[in-house]
């Protein structure tokens, strides 16, 4: 890969780091050639340039291209769409307003927009879309310079493959290299151009390990207010982006750090001035973060955004239930069900799924009910209400509440996790015996209207209730027992009558 337009010094300190990005790069570029070369070749007969550009440049870098690929071009709309409709079967225009076209081919999905000069008005995040001429100007208007690296692709001199030229007039490889996030303009520009970009660059610090510059890092607390010019679709939308990096807590250490979470979602920076009743870290702020990277630990099958969720809110209503004892100590009484109230209205004011958000405050509503009993002191029928009321969360309730331990006395720890152990082994052995997954009443709603000569209405719902409620003490009952105990049931219910 040609380097001539680097900005970077090639006598810097670290030239033998940089041939090895720009060779990741080559290799990426050179594996793209059955997918990519008749679309390269197809813009070089229209006399047009292509670009592979922005977070697929800073991914192929990194030595972690996907299957989306982002291109920029000279080529207008119409000529770009005539190239797509011979090159692939699917092709779609939903950013055709921005200059941008979809296709895929081969499993591989591709977006290319037209070379752009965007202007904006400093109260709406929507630009007035202009096209430019220039790769340079297109680049110079992206949200950070490590996004603001291309590669011009061309077929090379054989005419069998693909070949690339990287351009890089803003510094992105020298950012990469330093593993920074700064912006290509004054960040001050940037953010009040868009100001979702301020989320972006917390996100890009979960997702990438990265830092923010300085001046970044100023502007951003300078204009952190700026963040409630965006709809609460788009900040759901780059919250759970974060959430699913590799390091979240980074990315929402910066947003509570520059004032931003304030905004957003205040019952996490709100935790930070909350003294653990362990005593064995700053705050609850801290403890939650740990039980976060605690409960990814246990993660199978990728980011599970429900369990990551619930662990950086499972405390979030202790600051409103704080109370001082005469020892000094401190109390969060029922925090869990303040927490719950918060996490469910929080979610529904950013407009998540139903599902998600009564799925995480239900985690944080049962992630203490296992702190109420003690080692050996699990019922039968306390263990049978913990599995129904968990539901098809309690797998994820299990490493919540795993995760939840963070203190520094390993005798304590260790004692925890053995009570836990011993919970879901009480669990298993009673599952042995019934089906815990399905706890019903042993009496449908026909029956107990049959039994007690009932229409229906809600004297059938109470005795229903009544039956599940037994269920749940006792266990299973035989037919004739079930009977019994509802017909007992139903005349003490008659004579209060």
């Amino acid at each position: 890969m040609n380097s001539e337009d680097l900005n970077v010094d090639p006598d810097s300190k670290e030239p033998a780091s940089q041939v090895e990005l720009l060779a990741r790069a080559e290799k990426a570029v050179t594996a793209l050639t059955p997918v990519l070369g008749d679309l390269v070749a197809a813009f070089e007969q229209r006399g047009e340039t292509l670009f592979l550009v922005g977070g697929s440049v800073r991914d192929a870098l990194l030595g972690r291209l996907g299957n989306d690929l982002d291109f920029t071009t000279s080529a207008r709309p119409g000529t770009t769409r005539e190239i797509l409709d011979a090159y692939a079967e699917v092709v779609w225009d939903t950013g055709i307003d921005f200059g941008t076209l979809s296709a895929e081919k081969h499993g591989q999905q591709i977006e290319i927009t037209t070379f752009r000069s965007d202007t904006y008005d400093g109260t709406s995040r929507n630009p007035e879309v202009q096209f430019g001429d220039t790769l340079e100007g297109d680049l110079v208007r992206r949200d950070f310079r490590v996004n603001a690296m291309a590669v011009e692709l061309r077929t090379d001199a054989a005419g069998t493959g693909v070949e690339g030229r990287f351009h890089d007039p803003v510094g992105g490889l020298a950012d990469l290299l330093h593993r920074r996030l700064d912006t290509p303009a004054a960040p001050e520009q940037s953010f009040n151009d868009d100001p979702l970009r301020m989320l972006r660059a917390a996100r890009f610090t979960s997702q990438l390990g990265f830092g923010v510059a300085a001046r970044v890092s100023t502007a951003m607390t300078e204009m952190h207010a700026e963040i409630k010019r965006i709809t609460v679709e788009r900040i759901q939308v780059e919250l759970d982006k974060l959430m699913a990096g590799a390091a979240p807590w980074t990315g929402m250490n910066l947003l509570v750090k520059t004032g931003i979470a304030d905004h957003i979602f205040p019952e996490i920076p709100g935790m930070r001035l909350t003294q653990d009743e362990h005593r064995q870290h700053k705050d609850v702020y801290a403890h939650s973060m740990q039980v976060l990277r605690q409960a990814m630990d246990q993660e199978e099958d990728g980011p599970d955004l429900v369990l990551r969720w619930a662990a950086l809110l499972h405390d979030c209503g202790k600051p409103a239930t704080r109370e001082f004892k005469p020892d000094g100590g401190v109390t969060f009484h029922h925090h869990e069900v303040v927490g719950a109230k918060l996490v469910r209205k929080r979610l529904r004011a950013l407009k998540y799924p139903k599902h998600m958000t009564g799925d995480i405050s239900q985690l944080v509503y049962l992630h203490m009910r296992f702190h109420g009993f003690g080692e050996g002191q699990w019922t039968d029928s306390a263990v049978r209400r913990y599995v129904t009321d968990a539901g098809e969360l309690l797998p994820r309730l299990h490493k919540l509440v795993r995760a939840d331990c963070t203190t520094r006395n390993q005798r304590k720890a260790r004692r925890l996790q053995r009570t836990y152990d011993h919970l879901e082994e009480r669990i298993a052995e009673i599952a042995e015996k019934e089906d815990l997954a399905r706890v019903r009443p042993d009496l449908d709603g026909n029956e107990i209207m049959k039994i007690l000569d009932l229409k229906p209405g809600p004297d059938v719902g109470r005795a229903w209730s009544y039956l599940k409620d037994l269920r749940l003490e006792r266990g299973p009952l035989d037919r004739e027992e079930a009977i019994a105990e509802l017909r007992t049931w139903w005349a003490g219910q008659q004579s209060q009558n």
